[in-house]
């Protein structure tokens, strides 16, 4: 397994992480069984990174994650957690609190869901509006003196949010959205990750499930399924959308790979200074992802991928417009 560094401070990790969410939440049903399969799995290959949320269906994740790594080596992994998104008992979404406090009071029930003394990288999910990112970011500070946290990271953050968050504390990587059809962070958030040393730990790199190869226009979500109420997988634009992944299954095939693995290593081949996180739910799904490690793309396919594809061709955003207000990473595309 490949390594790459987050950050100029931050861990070495596998070159590509597995992020744990759809295990639990937001995907539809989920087998808990294959999700512990996957991530070991993922270990049994040299996957390094787990990143997940304590919001993920409430701590379930978070606790599927712990009674996979029972009997493991603890120090063989990097375990990313997100905090501060608050949830209700139905599931619903109540905001955000990134206030010290809540910051130490998250910390201590997600050490003892993981079964864990210590988070390698601890980052708030999403931009508090009421409290600055100094304090939040100070507290998570005050956690690595203690020895309960050992890296600060950031989520869906703009460029001022991040140079705010870095003059108070080393920063190892902002965790946001990228991939062939969203590109956003290219334009300010990217140059200004390297400028200061941070990495990217990129989700959604296959738009969940958009760009897997996998995904046909008669599926059926049920109502506990992001996707059933996300815009890029609504009628025409769906429609448009599949489009593009017919064109980059040409260009994929071409090559000897999959969709999905052509997708990965566009993410991969944007710098040594990214990571990006595969959502498998199966072992299956995740060997396909990891063949993405062993696809040399050229130049020429490179270009090729991004004609099949074009940045502006995607249909619809990638959050609805209620989500995509709580991104501070897109604030001023919302703004305008």
């Amino acid at each position: 397994m490949r390594t790459r560094t987050l950050g100029s401070t931050g861990p070495v990790v596998s070159a590509l992480g597995l992020g744990a969410m759809g295990m639990s939440d937001l995907y539809g049903p989920a087998d808990e069984a294959e999700g512990i399969a996957t991530i070991h799995a993922a270990l049994d290959a040299g996957v390094s990174l787990i990143d997940t949320g304590d919001f993920y269906a409430s701590g379930h994740n978070e606790m599927l994650i712990g009674r996979a790594l029972k009997g493991r080596d603890r120090d063989q992994v990097a375990l990313s957690v997100k905090f501060g998104a608050l949830r209700g008992p139905d599931r619903s979404w109540l905001g955000v609190d990134g206030r010290p406090a809540a910051v130490k009071s998250a910390l201590a029930y997600t050490l003892q869901r993981l079964g864990t003394d210590h988070i390698d990288t601890y980052r708030l999910a999403r931009l508090d509006p009421k409290v600055p990112i100094e304090e939040t970011v100070g507290a998570i500070a005050e956690c690595i003196e203690a020895g309960w946290v050992r890296h600060v990271g950031l989520s869906e953050v703009g460029a001022d949010t991040i140079r705010r968050a870095a003059a108070v504390h080393p920063i190892s990587d902002l965790q946001i959205e990228y991939s062939l059809v969203s590109r956003g962070i290219e334009a300010e958030i990217l140059p200004t990750t390297r400028e200061l040393g941070i990495g990217i730990t990129a989700y959604g790199v296959l738009s969940r499930g958009l760009l897997s190869g996998h995904w046909s226009p008669e599926r059926e979500m049920g109502a506990g399924d992001f996707r059933a109420h996300s815009p890029r997988f609504q009628g025409e634009n769906l429609q448009q959308n599949l489009r593009l992944v017919e064109a980059l299954r040409a260009v994929a095939e071409a090559k000897g790979a999959t969709v999905a693995q052509a997708a990965i290593a566009w993410v991969l081949s944007r710098g040594e200074d990214i990571v990006p996180l595969v959502g498998a739910r199966r072992p299956d799904r995740l060997a396909e992802a990891l063949g993405a490690l062993d696809l040399d793309l050229t130049a020429d396919d490179l270009a090729a991928i991004e004609a099949a594809v074009p940045a502006e061709a995607v249909a619809g955003t990638r959050y609805d417009a209620q989500q995509m207000a709580f991104l501070d990473s897109e604030r001023r595309t919302v703004d305008a």
